[in-house]
This record gives C-alpha cells, sequence and structure tokens, in this order.
C-alpha cells in the first residue's frame, strides 16, 4: 500500500485515524500497531512473518542485555549483540543481496548458475537499521530495554515511516512511545494534514511527471547530449520530491498521531559542495552510518589514511544499501572520491570561488551520480554516459523536450528551493489559510491520480 493510492487515502487512512482517535488512551499504541500490521501485509503477507521476527528477536536480546547488566559478564553481553548483528545483517543479505552475489559469481566464472528467485520485502533496508539502532544503543546503555513488547512492535512497524522511512533510531522517539508521554493536539493534527499534503503534491504533481519524461528519455537510444541531461535532470527531480515527498507524508502522518519525527531532507539542491549536499539529503542514513559505522571504525581520531579507509567503507556501505547492483556500489564510491578529493584541497579554493560556482559544481557533479544511480545495466550506463559526454551530438532533439517540459522543469526548480516554503508562510499567517492550500493540494493530487496511471514510489526497492 503506497500513500498515494485511492486504498490509503480513502479507505486506510480515515479509518486508522476515527480508530485512533476513539480508542482509549491505554488501546492507542495496540491499535496503532495492528493497523501499521495490516498496512504492510497488505501488499506482501508473506514477509510480514519476517518483520515480526525481526521485532520479536530484538525485543528479545534487549531484555537479555537489561538483565545482564551489572553481573559482570562483557563477553554474554557482546555475545548478544554479535548475535543481534548477524541476524539481522544475514536476513538482510539473504533477501536483498542473494541473487546479486550469485549474478556476480555466474559473471565471473561462467558458472551457469540459476538465481533464487527470493523477492525482496518492503522496506527490510529500513526496519532492519531501526532494529539495530535499538539493540546496539541498550548494549551502550545510551537507552533502557523496551519491556512493553506493543510498544516494541509499534515502534518497528508504525506504518508512516515503516516502508521508506525516515529510518527513526530508538534513541530519538523512545519517550514518544509511551502514550502518556505523547502529545495529541488538534494543533498538532493540523500541522500534519499540512505536511502530509505537501508530501503528497510533491509526490504527485512534481515527482510522478519528472519520472514520466525520465522514462521517456531513458528509452531513447542516441541520444544527445542536452537530452541525456535533461533526462538526468528529470530523474534528480523524481527521486527527490519522491523520496522528500515521502519524508513529508510520513512526518505528517505521525505528528496527526502525536509523534515527532526527525527531518529527513533540508533542501539538498541548494548546497555549495557535497559534503553540504550528504548533510542535507537522507539525513537519517547518513547519521545512521556515521554514529554505527563511521565512528565505531575510529572515525577521523587515528589519523588521515584511516579516516579515508573509514569513509570509503561507509560510501561503500552507503551505495550497496540502496540496492543489490554494482551501479550503487559504483555510485556510493563516486560520492567516496569526491568526499575525499573535497577533504583535501577542493574545499579550501571553493571558499575562494563565488557561491554561484561552487553551486554550479556541485550540481553537475550530483546530476552525474543520478546517471550511475538510475541505470542499473552497465553496457546501458556506458552508453548513457557517452550521451552525457556528446558522443552522439550536443543539441539534437532538445527543443522538443524544453518546449514540452519546461513548465514542469521550473516547477521543479522552484519547489526544490526553500522559496515557497517562505512565501507560503507570508501569505498564509493563520492555520485556517494554510489549512485551505492544504485541502487544494489534496484535491489536486487525487485529480492527477485519477487520470494518471504512472504513480512507482522509487525506494520502496531499497
Amino acid at each position: 500500500m503506497v500513500f498515494s493510492s485511492f486504498v490509503f487515502l480513502l479507505l486506510f487512512l480515515p479509518t486508522t485515524l476515527a480508530l485512533y482517535y476513539l480508542s482509549l488512551k491505554q488501546a492507542k499504541n495496540g491499535v496503532l500497531f495492528v493497523a501499521s500490521l495490516v498496512f504492510y501485509a497488505w501488499g506482501e503477507p508473506i514477509y510480514i512473518l519476517i518483520m515480526l521476527f525481526s521485532t520479536v528477536f530484538d525485543y528479545c536480546n534487549g531484555l537479555a542485555l537489561e538483565r545482564l547488566e551489572g553481573k559482570n559478564k562483557p563477553n554474554a553481553r557482546k555475545a548478544i549483540l554479535a548475535l543481534s548483528v548477524i541476524v539481522n545483517i544475514g536476513l538482510l543479505c539473504v533477501f536483498k543481496y542473494t541473487d546479486f552475489l550469485i549474478e556476480t559469481a555466474d559473471n565471473i566464472g561462467g558458472l551457469n548458475l540459476r538465481t533464487s528467485g527470493i523477492a525482496l520485502p518492503i522496506g527490510i533496508s529500513f526496519y532492519t537499521f531501526q532494529t539495530l539502532s535499538y539493540t546496539i544503543d541498550v548494549y551502550r546503555k545510551q537507552v533502557k530495554a523496551q519491556h512493553n513488547i506493543i510498544n516494541f512492535g509499534m515502534y518497528i512497524c508504525m506504518f508512516p515511516q515503516l516502508i521508506a522511512g525516515p529510518i527513526v533510531r530508538y534513541a530519538d522517539i523512545e519517550n514518544q512511545l509511551e502514550i502518556n508521554r505523547r502529545k495529541l493536539s488538534a494543533d498538532k493534527a493540523v500541522n500534519g494534514i499540512i505536511r502530509f499534503s505537501a508530501g503528497l503534491a510533491k509526490k504527485v504533481l512534481l515527482a510522478n511527471q519528472a519520472g514520466a519524461i525520465w522514462s521517456e528519455i531513458s528509452c531513447e537510444s542516441g541520444a544527445s547530449a542536452s537530452v541525456a541531461w535533461l533526462g538526468t535532470l528529470a530523474f534528480a527531480f523524481q527521486i527527490f520530491f519522491d523520496f522528500s515527498g515521502y519524508s513529508d507524508m510520513a512526518i505528517g502522518l505521525a505528528k496527526m498521531l502525536g509523534f515527532d519525527l526527525n527531518e529527513n531532507f533540508n533542501y539538498p539542491y541548494m548546497s555549495k559542495s557535497i559534503t553540504e549536499f550528504w548533510r542535507r539529503w537522507h539525513i537519517s542514513l547518513g547519521k545512521w552510518f556515521r554514529e554505527y559505522v563511521y565512528i565505531p571504525l575510529g572515525g577521523n581520531r587515528k589519523g588521515l589514511p584511516r579516516q579515508i579507509v573509514n569513509l570509503f567503507i561507509v560510501w561503500f556501505l552507503t551505495g550497496l544499501w540502496h540496492g543489490a547492483g554494482w551501479n550503487f556500489v559504483l555510485w556510493g564510491i563516486y560520492f567516496f572520491v569526491l568526499l575525499v578529493i573535497e577533504k583535501l584541497f577542493l574545499h579550501k579554493l571553493m571558499e575562494k570561488l563565488p557561491p554561484i560556482i561552487s553551486h554550479l559544481y556541485t550540481i553537475i557533479a550530483v546530476l552525474f551520480s543520478w546517471a550511475i544511480f538510475a541505470i542499473e545495466d552497465f553496457s546501458k550506463l556506458g552508453e548513457f554516459i557517452a550521451s552525457l559526454f556528446g558522443a552522439n551530438g550536443i543539441g539534437g532533439g532538445c527543443s522538443y523536450y524544453f518546449r514540452s517540459y519546461f513548465v514542469i522543469f521550473v516547477l521543479c526548480a522552484v519547489f526544490s528551493s526553500d522559496i515557497p516554503k517562505k512565501l507560503f508562510k507570508k501569505i498564509t499567517p493563520s492555520k485556517t489559510a494554510r489549512l485551505a492550500v492544504a485541502a487544494v493540494l489534496i484535491t489536486l493530487s487525487v485529480l492527477m491520480l485519477i487520470g494518471d496511471s504512472y504513480n512507482p514510489f522509487l525506494y520502496f526497492r531499497f
């Protein structure tokens, strides 16, 4: 079930909110837990067992770690942590990377192996990282073990952020799991509706339209450089509005339920360096890798050579996390190289340049990265990159796409900046006015969904 579907908008969401608000205070967490299971099982009834296993498994691990505190058994606690990491990462690897490894071995050795055909459970990359954050933080004694399995299950399975994030660390939401510490109010619900409507509009009115342009251009053989760059720009807008729109909807839905989730995007296309871009893009993933991989490896505390090795590991894993394909690994390594170059000397040079130059460098570098990210077939990727650099001419066919989609590109460019947000605050000082705008956005989105069959969510596969 996706947020931008009639089943969710007209059936699941109204029913869930009604049951949640009307239920007794002590029953609200249970209602939300069951509703989240229904939400997940709607599309994948079998794989809900994997998620429930991870939930119960790490709930038990947390209790075991707590019981061993103060008993002078550090090895036992380490063993439990290791078991949690191995099982959770093992499940992720089996379901996400088995066929990738088989195909790689087959390509290298010509073994004529058959792929397993294992389907990827939706959201497994997100909820696996959430359960791991809980176990690791309990081991570190940064949070207390959760004794209420319904509350813990709700944390793992909560439908607003279950499918595509943001990745919510247990430490960030621990207090909100207790209904007595969670603030439910009409004011927060209104803010949630406004945020949800903005995310829905991003997804339906912008991401879907940009995605249709990318689909058209990516199927074109022998594209000129200008057409290839326009297509890459369209994909850049699609993935941003798709994912940030989903995050906005998740944050808005959580507010309607009384939760406050951390931001996941901060206008990344306004960045003036790759370093800044990754502080603004998919913030929850960057924080997760920094907290649970980069810092434990030593971070920047053991000298520059070791720091570069640590950065390589983080970005190799970041690329691999996004998908079981070598293009994703290449994408991660590409950003590793850029970040190291910036760290070693480019950052100091960029400080002396006009901001517009730094911004253009960042946008061009990020656009090129999206070409690597979007095309999984290496032969097609090579052809497309050649097109980007003029192998099929410079400007042929560009005028058609420019004339046909000029308005969409302009709207996407404007709404990927913070200008609309500033204007929105100025022209809608009251919540009534903001709700009116939200109603218009939801109506336009629903009308667009009626006549548009193109409605993918890119990050579902991750």
